[in-house]
């Protein structure tokens, strides 16, 4: 279960520290935006000695690595520091398709196998909607890899790539081209079998404001939520929670259909329901970490 993925900063050794009493499910050590360019080499350094003191930690977050774009020119040293260390998995920006990601794998796989590590180990989340040409790539995920565990998608860079002058209208609610964006990442991550991931809300300071994004996300099928600050965790964290009614709900709807045989139409409580409501009743489990 990933609700909160937190961004920490690959650079900064004490935010790295604070991020692992922050409640994340899983702390992205950033290698990319958040690190200026006269300081990749430290940074990479930092996050190296990070992973070889946290990874061993019994109790602890995943830990994935965000590298820089596969066409930066840096994304090869980045791989070569942090996969010594062996991260739960890596954080891909600038995904242009299902090629970018099946390209990663690759490199992945050569320094699994150099640093004796187990095969396939590493994950990957692509962060699939930051230029324009990604849009039309968000149906080729299914079958990239069997590394690739979620989707996520980005409004900032996108912004900037197609000349917007903002990516949110006064009411704090997304402009058509992002909403458009962040939709088509939702159907393709879930034709991928992957889990869907809702971007970072920027207003850090606006915790109301997160929580009525948060809301609408989860509703809409998201999984889980990027956050900027440790703040955030604790708030996406309890949205993305099944609550115990609708835990509840989802076993009896799970135990209405064996009952039944497991045919196409059941009825419970007066209702008729049918395949989809199995499947959500499922789904809901599992993001509750239960075993349906």
């Amino acid at each position: 279960m990933m609700r909160s993925l937190l961004f920490v900063p690959g650079d900064d050794s004490g935010k790295l520290d604070k991020a692992l009493a922050s409640g994340a499910d899983a702390l992205i050590l950033d290698l990319e935006d958040s690190v200026a360019a006269d300081a990749k080499a430290s940074a990479r350094r930092t996050c190296l000695d990070f992973l070889k003191a946290t990874a061993p930690l019994a109790s602890r977050p995943r830990l994935y690595v965000r590298i820089n774009a596969l066409d930066s020119g840096l994304s090869d040293n980045d791989l070569d520091s942090v996969m010594t260390a062996g991260p739960d998995g890596i954080v891909l920006p600038k995904s242009a398709s299902g090629a970018d990601v099946t390209l990663l794998d690759a490199r992945i796989a050569v320094r699994e196998a150099l640093h004796d590590l187990t095969d396939g180990q590493t994950r990957i989340i692509a962060i699939a909607t930051e230029t324009a040409a990604s849009i039309f790539g968000l149906g080729s995920y299914a079958g990239a890899s069997r590394r690739l565990s979620g989707l996520t998608w980005g409004g900032e860079d996108l912004a900037a790539d197609i000349g917007a002058a903002g990516n949110k209208n006064a009411a704090g609610d997304w402009r058509q081209p992002f909403q458009l964006a962040r939709n088509l990442c939702l159907f393709g991550a879930v034709s991928a079998g992957i889990i869907p991931i809702d971007t970072v809300y920027t207003d850090f300071r606006d915790l109301d404001g997160l929580r009525r994004e948060a809301e609408v996300a989860e509703k809409d099928g998201f999984c889980g939520k990027l956050a900027i600050h440790p703040a955030q965790v604790a708030p996406i964290n309890e949205i993305f929670t099944p609550s115990p009614q609708a835990i509840a709900n989802a076993r009896r709807i799970i135990g209405a259909f064996a009952a039944a045989g497991d045919p196409g139409v059941v009825g419970l409580d007066g209702k008729m329901l049918d395949r989809p409501h199995l499947l959500a009743a499922r789904r809901t489990l599992e993001r509750a970490g239960i075993e349906s």
